[in-house]
């Protein structure tokens, strides 16, 4: 009976042995995990959304003047036969649509996202080179291969723009904060919304065409053989050798108006003979209102992996900034939607929450303990936590206060 007791006694844990016998190095290795942990934490990119990487990548194809039937047979079908060639591969769907084909390649989890996207663009390459691929306007159809990322789809703030302005002065103030916060390296994209782009619009009277024996093909051409600018070679003039362009891009819309679309015997047409050119907006995609009022609304949208807390500090002084030396006065320029605050609480409730559950831990061990080995109970929580933050900052992870 003896025995069996003294058996008990002498086993241990090496691993706590260790640690008493190396007192220092323990210390040394606490306080680096201390101070390494603290670095974590401050430099770690904040997210309010945790960032979803699908292994999906996506073909998307336009050809316009076709029907759902034609561009399932000329272009989905052709390139879903070439993209099922490819390795990892666990599902491919489709949509055909007028005028636009969409393809969906998921591949297997563990397939990285951006060589997935090179081995589409291969195959889908190779597929487009061949002779039978179909052409508009002279030009093959280019399919775009892209992958999405949720984090960057989402925009984390608005500035709205508004005042005693037209909409294209309000635009104009747009574009000049658009390009100062697209130059920001946490900055994916900032989209202008509640303005069209303008474009020029050829209404043709089809019956005057009809009787001029005119078609579409015949006014595409000519506009497109006619807005060019090109090269008509070199001369040495004074010794100096100089290029000659010949300047034929228009710059007033009208100017279309005296293009000759064709000749019979001798006797030009021009295209406004039979249209009327005009410079309008394009049809309305977008609607931006604030208070009911119509403004210019700038959807700011950051990039993967980047702190959603710098990026609005950042956007918000470039914005201050415009506001100060360049925006007239009775211009109002406001932000919403600004996820970066929320951010902010949460991290910092996560951060009260943690304070608070420490201080109940060694409260209720106290009893049972002694405050003592309470208080190494306690300190070993954030100790924890820190050695993680240190793992996952290493591995480019972003602090997600949702998943936290």
């Amino acid at each position: 009976m003896k025995k069996n007791n003294q058996q008990k006694t002498d086993k241990e844990f090496k691993l706590s042995s260790w640690a008493i016998s190396n007192k220092t190095t323990m210390y040394v290795a606490i306080f680096l995990i201390l101070i390494l942990g603290i670095s974590a934490y401050f430099e770690m990119p904040r997210e309010d959304f945790p960032e979803i990487k699908e292994t999906k990548i996506y073909v998307s194809s336009l050809y316009p003047g076709n029907t759902a039937e034609d561009i399932e047979k000329l272009i989905t079908d052709p390139l879903e036969d070439k993209l099922k060639g490819l390795s990892g591969i666990v599902e491919i769907t489709s949509t055909s649509q007028e005028d636009y084909s969409m393809i969906i390649v998921e591949f297997d989890d563990g397939m990285d996202v951006e060589i997935a996207k090179q081995r589409v663009k291969d195959k889908i390459d190779t597929e487009k080179s061949s002779e039978d691929w179909p052409t508009f306007n002279g030009a093959k159809v280019d399919p775009n291969v892209f992958d999405l990322s949720i984090s960057e789809e989402v925009p984390f703030l608005n500035i709205n723009i508004s005042g005693d302005y037209p909409l294209q002065k309000l635009k104009e103030f747009a574009e000049y904060l658009q390009d100062d916060i697209e130059d920001l390296t946490e900055v994916k994209q900032a989209d202008i919304r509640g303005v069209q782009d303008k474009e020029v619009e050829i209404a043709v009277d089809i019956y005057k065409m009809m009787a001029m024996q005119i078609s579409f093909n015949d006014i595409t051409t000519a506009i497109q053989n006619g807005n060019v600018t090109s090269s008509a070679g070199n001369l040495i003039a004074s010794g100096q050798r100089r290029t000659i362009r010949i300047l034929g891009e228009i710059e007033n819309p009208k100017d279309l108006e005296n293009f000759v679309i064709k000749a019979e015997r001798g006797n030009p047409i021009y295209l406004k003979d039979f249209a009327t050119v005009s410079f309008r907006e394009k049809d309305k995609t977008t609607f931006a209102r604030k208070d009911g009022k119509r403004v210019v609304m700038l959807d700011v949208k950051k990039r993967s992996g980047k702190n959603m807390i710098a990026a609005a500090d950042a956007v918000k002084t470039i914005v201050n900034s415009a506001i100060k030396d360049y925006f007239p006065e009775n211009l109002e320029v406001t932000t919403t939607n600004d996820l970066s605050d929320k951010t902010i609480g949460q991290v910092d409730d996560l951060v009260n929450n943690i304070i608070f559950g420490i201080i109940l831990v060694v409260t209720v061990l106290m009893f049972f303990l002694g405050f003592k080995n309470a208080l190494f109970v306690g300190f070993a929580i954030p100790m924890s936590m820190f050695m993680s933050l240190m793992i996952l900052s290493a591995m480019g992870y972003t602090l997600n206060t949702m998943i936290l």
